[in-house]
Order: C-alpha cells, then structure tokens, then sequence
C-alpha cells in the first residue's frame, strides 16, 4: 500500500513538473525540444559537409553542428545536429538546421542569436543556447570553407 501512494506522490510530482516547465517555455521551445527535427550526423570527412562542435562550460551545453553543402546551388542541401544539453539547447540547434536549409553560406553565417531567442522566446537565463546555436553554425561554415581552401590549393 505504501508503494502505490509513493508512486502516486511521485508520478503527481512529475505531472506538476511537466505542468510546470511547460507554462515557464514558450510553445516553440516545447515543440523543438520534445520533437527536435533534424538530429543526426554527417560524413565530417566529405569534402562537402562542414563540422562545427561548440560548448559553454558554465552550463554543461555541447553541440555538434553539420551543414552539407552543394558546389552547383550554392545551397546548403542538409543540416543535422547532435546536442547534449538542456532543452532550450536542443530546441535552438533544431531550429538553425530548418533555418540554414536552402540558404547561401554566406546567409547562414548571417543568422543571429538573437533571432533564434525571439523566435523562441528564450528567458534570459537560456540566451547562451541560442548563442551557441550561432557559433555553431559559424563554425561549420567555417570548416567547410577551409576544406573547400586546402582542396583548391591542392589542385593547384
């Protein structure tokens, strides 16, 4: 009898929990988080996919980053994340890789933190997810652009 009133008090402690959390994140947050879209990994050896993997250690947030990008477009065809964090982290990386689809490196490397926060309307505790999310995408354009160099210099 014990057992079942602790797990009623338990699962009614998780339940206010959930209540909780969802009344303090915006509804995109919660979306991006419980159903993040994207998630996977790439080839980081194909000449043609860009890694970048960045992390805050006051908070523990880790991310890994992957554009794939394609020479004739001029697009980034595929982007895919992998985030060890808290759920605002995996909602902002799941959020860059629908924003950067389709665009020009150039224009991906122009998406702002900032925008990323006000489309998810991130508290200010939790701007540094979004942060990342930027510098992550920075640095994938980035090492994608340094392969395409070292390819190019060695063509040469």
């Amino acid at each position: 009898m014990l057992g079942s009133v602790l797990r009623r008090q338990t699962l009614g402690r998780a339940s206010q929990a959930t209540t909780a959390l969802r009344r303090a994140y915006h509804q995109n947050v919660i979306d991006h988080a419980e159903k993040p879209r994207n998630v996977g990994v790439l080839d980081k050896n194909a000449s043609n996919v860009g890694t970048g993997l960045v992390g805050a250690p006051a908070c523990g947030d880790v991310m890994k980053f992957q554009i794939e990008y394609d020479d004739k477009s001029g697009k980034i065809t595929n982007a895919v994340f992998k985030t060890f964090g808290c759920g605002s982290a995996i909602a902002s990386s799941s959020v860059a890789t629908e924003w950067v689809k389709g665009k020009t490196l150039d224009e991906a490397s122009a998406l702002k933190n900032t925008d990323i926060a006000q489309y998810l309307n991130l508290p200010p505790v939790k701007l540094h997810c979004s942060m990342l999310a930027e510098d992550a995408i920075k640095a994938a354009v980035k090492d994608l652009r340094s392969k395409n160099q070292a390819e190019e210099q060695a063509e040469a």
